[in-house]
């Protein structure tokens, strides 16, 4: 395994022709937590589904390098099965295959092996143990039918499975209540001890870090990573929020768009108006 096991350099990135990311350098280091921050908009989903392989964001510059190897212009499939995980913020209802089938089937994608039923069944129920759900999801359609909860849950249950070398958690705790959060941080918490791996958190809340060891928080503001601490960032963005990090020439750059915006919308409104007038009067 390399020293570093996800390199992301100079990563510039565009959703059609709109330009999203700019310039994102980042390493990760195997067993690193790394917390990704910032107001909406900024560009944190974007750089996870990029680094997942998503064909809908277009990576107009830079290199991705994953465990030694350029994944640059891999396809999300080939990722995953080279360790990569990421669990959706809204996950997917997929009716007609059940939670364990899915699961089952994607770990023998992952390792191009057959998973033995009685290990992976035993192995799944210690894994919902670890996440206090009902064996009985086991059993029914992927996601079908759950509550926000249980499908963060279904998440968290398929990264304890398959073991990925790296795990993008975007915005799990999104929308639980503080028990279903101490219970996802929990299972992120296991797969952490267990596997050793590697952790980039995108999350506008704190409490799923609760438990965690957090090494580097890093703040982003529109597609920029503009300032990179510890741990202890994220108590100082709870008590003083985002704005004392975003560099003076974002701040005018978004005053700017935003008076563009505002002068454009009256120009709309005052051709909106004389041409009510015209067809007044042709009345």
């Amino acid at each position: 395994m390399a020293d570093t096991l996800l390199n992301i350099k100079n990563l510039s990135v565009n959703i059609g022709e709109k330009s999203i990311l700019h310039n994102i350098d980042l390493d990760i280091k195997p067993g690193e937590t790394h917390v990704l921050m910032g107001p909406n908009g900024a560009g944190k989903s974007t750089l996870g589904y990029t680094l997942m392989g998503n064909p809908n964001y277009e990576v107009k510059s830079g290199n991705i390098v994953f465990d030694g190897e350029d994944i640059t212009e891999e396809s999300a499939d080939k990722r995953a099965k080279k360790g990569m995980f990421l669990s959706f913020q809204d996950p997917l209802e997929v009716p007609g295959i059940t939670l364990e089938s899915f699961i089952r089937n994607a770990m023998q994608q992952v390792s191009g092996e057959r998973v033995k039923l009685f290990k992976f069944q035993k192995e799944l129920e210690e894994a919902m143990n670890i996440l206090h759900m009902n064996h009985s999801y086991a059993a029914r359609d992927l996601n079908v039918g759950f509550s926000g909860g249980e499908k963060k849950k279904s998440e968290i249950l398929q990264l304890l499975m398959l073991k990925p070398k790296l795990a993008i958690l975007d915005e799990t705790d999104s929308g639980l209540d503080v028990d279903a959060v101490r219970t996802v941080s929990e299972g992120v918490e296991a797969y952490q001890k267990k596997m050793q791996g590697a952790l980039i958190i995108i999350t506008h809340s704190t409490r799923i870090l609760e438990s965690l060891h957090v090494d580097y928080t890093h703040v982003m503001v529109k597609g920029h990573i503009v300032h990179t601490g510890d741990g202890s960032l994220v108590q100082e963005i709870n008590e003083h929020g985002f704005d004392q990090f975003i560099p003076q020439e974002i701040k005018d750059a978004e005053r700017k768009e935003k008076q563009l915006a505002a002068a454009k919308a009256a120009m709309e409104a005052v051709k909106a108006q004389s041409l009510a007038g015209i067809n007044g009067g042709n009345n």
